[in-house]
């Protein structure tokens, strides 16, 4: 009895999942015709608005008027005419002639192309004093020297080598290049580059280095590297040689003591003894601005 029981719910089963499929479909047609039915009587009522207000417009007769009137014509475009008319001026510039701006501009760089030089170097500690002996130790060369050309590259690149390179006392870069070595002293105080020595002293390196007698700055007491000028209480003098050429002097040693010579002479400042004070406050000089490019960096590219 109970197997005949549950083959007939089986049965049962699926009879009532179709009978409520057949209603859900049902309902879904007769919403679908109670939509059709409204938009049907929506679009009825439209086209009866529309009919109904030509109808009207004809009798207004706006349909005639409409092909009466003329299109509108393309508005030109305005031109700016210059205005002659005398200008509103200030009471108090009536009497004054106009300003000429090009005028203006060309005297202010007219005059600051004559304008002189001006090199400002800090106040150290003690004060820059040097003595005759110092001036007659000023070198001097009897070639001129091209810069930049002599441990640059192709591309106007210098070649940092911290293998082959040496250092130069004055820049403290170790590059290429030819550099000065001091008969007095042989140490690497007496390293400096072409570019070094030319704009800093005055002096050629490959006359100094054909020069067995050639001594190095700092054994002359003349160096005006950072290191030695902050040993004596100074300040740097920073990239100077391009405002000193102009000014007349060959280096930068030749404008420092033959400038303080001349301001001191006739004073007891050969007298002063200036006070070292420790290397620890020393810094590096300052290098030409130029680019830079190792030989690595080369051999990359």
């Amino acid at each position: 009895m109970k197997m005949g029981t549950r083959r007939k719910k089986r049965e049962e089963a699926p009879l009532s999942l179709s009978e409520d499929d057949d209603g859900d479909e049902n309902e879904n047609s007769q919403n679908e015709g109670s939509k059709r039915v409204k938009n049907e009587g929506y679009e009825q009522a439209r086209e009866q608005r529309i009919k109904e207000n030509m109808e009207r417009m004809q009798k207004l007769g706006l349909f005639d008027l409409s092909h009466k009137l003329k299109p509108l014509k393309k508005q030109k475009k305005r031109t700016h005419q210059p205005n002659h008319s005398p200008q509103r001026r200030s009471f108090r510039i009536m009497s004054r002639a106009p300003i000429n701006y090009a005028e203006r501009d060309f005297r202010e760089s007219a005059s600051k192309k004559n304008d002189e030089v001006e090199i400002v170097i800090p106040e150290g500690t003690n004060p820059e004093v040097y003595t005759e002996e110092q001036e007659k130790l000023l070198g001097d060369c009897e070639s001129t020297w091209e810069l930049y050309v002599d441990g640059y590259d192709e591309d106007g690149n210098r070649i940092y080598d911290p293998i082959k390179g040496e250092t130069c006392h004055q820049c403290r870069q170790k590059t290429l290049g030819q550099h000065t070595h001091c008969n007095k002293c042989e140490l690497l105080q007496g390293q400096f580059c072409g570019d070094c020595l030319y704009m800093r002293y005055g002096e050629n390196v490959v006359e100094a280095n054909h020069n067995t007698k050639w001594t190095c700055p700092p054994c002359r007491d003349i160096c005006n590297c950072s290191r030695c000028r902050r040993g004596k209480g100074w300040m740097p003098t920073g990239n100077i040689y391009s405002k000193v050429s102009k000014l007349g002097f060959k280096s930068v040693a030749h404008y420092l003591i033959k400038n303080r010579r001349s301001k001191l002479e006739g004073s007891d400042a050969e007298n002063i003894v200036p006070e070292e004070i420790s290397e620890a406050e020393a810094s590096a000089d300052t290098t030409p601005n130029r680019p830079t490019r190792t030989r690595a960096s080369k051999k990359r590219a």
